[in-house]
C-alpha cells in the first residue's frame, strides 16, 4: 500500500472513538506496568482521552498518516512530550512511560480486524500503517522521557553541588567555605557563586577557604582556587586558604603554582586566628571565679 494513499484509520477510529478509548484504558489499567502509586486513575483517563483526540485530529489532517513530523502532528508531539517529562519527574521507568502509547496497539488492531474482516489485504495494509504510526509515537515518547530524566538528574546534581558548598559566617565580617570532595570546573563555578553571593549579603571582608576535605590538589584544582580567590578580591574580600597538609604543600610546590599572594594555613583554627587579627578582633578566655 502506498504510504501516501488515503487510509481509513482516521475515519474508523473517529467513528468508534468512545469504544476504542474504553478498551485502551482497560488495557492500561490491567497492564503490569500500571503505577497507581504514582498516578491517579482519573489522570490516566484524562491523558488517554486527550491523546486519542489529538491523534484522531492529526491523522485526519495529514494525508501521509505515518509522517508524525508533519505540522499536523505538532500538538500531538507537544502533548506526548509533556506527558513523558511529567512521568519522568514522577518516577516512572522508560518502559512504563512508553507503554502509554504501545498499549493502544491491541485495542486498535482488534478494531481493525473487526472492520476489515472480509478484506485481508486491506487489513494487512492498515495494520502496517497503524504499527508504523504507534511505533514512531512510542519512540518519540521514549526520547522525550529521556530528556525529562536528564533534566531531573541535572537539577539534582545542581542541588547536591549547592548543598556541598555551604558558606558559613564564622564572625561578623568573616566567612568560611569548607570544601569536601573533588573540585572540578562545574563545582568551582557553584563555589564561586555561593561565596560571592554571601560576600554581597554580609559585606564580609575576609573569607576562609578550607580544603581539608579535598583529597588531592592538582594543577586544575589549584587554578580553580586561585580563580575563586581573585573573584573574591574583586568583591572586596581577602581570602585565606586553610587545610594545607604537608603532601598538598609538596604537590603545590612541585606543580609550580604561585600562592605567594595568598595567606595559607594548615588548619581552619589557624586561619580563623589570622582572620580575627586582621579584623582587629581578639578572643579572650573568661576565668570562672564563681
Amino acid at each position: 500500500m502506498n504510504q501516501k494513499s488515503k487510509s481509513r484509520i482516521p475515519e474508523m477510529i473517529s467513528k468508534r472513538e468512545s469504544d476504542l478509548l474504553a478498551d485502551w484504558i482497560r488495557e492500561q489499567l490491567t497492564a503490569t506496568t500500571l503505577r497507581s502509586d504514582l498516578m491517579k486513575e482519573s489522570e490516566l483517563r484524562e491523558q488517554s482521552r486527550r491523546f486519542l483526540g489529538l491523534m484522531i485530529r492529526a491523522a485526519s489532517e495529514q494525508p501521509a498518516l505515518n509522517d508524525i513530523n508533519a505540522p499536523a502532528w505538532d500538538e500531538t508531539r507537544e502533548f506526548l512530550s509533556s506527558v513523558s517529562r511529567s512521568r519522568a519527574h514522577q518516577g516512572f521507568s522508560p518502559s512504563e512511560t512508553a507503554t502509554f502509547v504501545f498499549s493502544l496497539k491491541q485495542p486498535l488492531f482488534a478494531l481493525l480486524r473487526h472492520e476489515f474482516e472480509g478484506d485481508p489485504k486491506k487489513l494487512a495494509d492498515e495494520m502496517w500503517i497503524a504499527t508504523e504510526v504507534l511505533d514512531k509515537l512510542g519512540l518519540f515518547t521514549t526520547e522525550a522521557y529521556q530528556k525529562g530524566r536528564e533534566e531531573v538528574i541535572m537539577r539534582q546534581q545542581q542541588e547536591l553541588l549547592e548543598l556541598s558548598t555551604p558558606v558559613v559566617v564564622l564572625w561578623e565580617g568573616i566567612l568560611a567555605l569548607p570544601l569536601i570532595g573533588t573540585l572540578d570546573s562545574a563545582r568551582t563555578q557553584v563555589v564561586m557563586e555561593s561565596l560571592l553571593q554571601k560576600i554581597v549579603e554580609t559585606g564580609a571582608g575576609i573569607a576562609i577557604i578550607d580544603i581539608t576535605g579535598v583529597p588531592t590538589v592538582d594543577t586544575l584544582v589549584a587554578q580553580h582556587l586561585l580563580k575563586t580567590v581573585a573573584a573574591a578580591r574583586l568583591m572586596g574580600a581577602d581570602c585565606i586558604i586553610s587545610g594545607i597538609r604537608p603532601q598538598i604543600a609538596q604537590t603545590i610546590v612541585h606543580l609550580g603554582v604561585n600562592l605567594t599572594d595568598v595567606i595559607t594555613k594548615s588548619t581552619l583554627a589557624d586561619a580563623f586566628a589570622v582572620a580575627l587579627r586582621r579584623a582587629k578582633l581578639t578572643v579572650a578566655r573568661v576565668e570562672n571565679h564563681g
